[in-house]
């Protein structure tokens, strides 16, 4: 009885790789009907527009910084004394 070592290499690789692809069909179907159960039973929070959530690079072009500033080198001054 002769066994051709190419052929069954190739069975085993087929038989490997269809199995990884099903292992990977099911994963994406899990996580697709997770994310669709998630959604139905914790839909996602409306976010309220208020004055106090405006981005701060908006905000601080609009202030005066000169506290940030005399703060910053009052630091630096302490820092390089040390």
């Amino acid at each position: 009885m002769e066994v051709n070592l190419v052929s069954e290499g190739l069975k085993f690789m087929v038989l490997g790789m269809t199995t990884v692809f099903l292992f990977l069909l099911l994963m994406i179907f899990v996580v697709n009907l997770q994310a669709k159960i998630i959604q139905k039973y914790f839909p996602p929070k409306p976010k309220s527009a208020s004055k106090n959530d405006a981005p701060r690079a908006v905000s601080a072009g609009t202030q005066d910084n000169s506290e940030v500033i005399a703060v910053i080198t009052a630091a630096i001054t302490d820092f390089k004394k040390r």
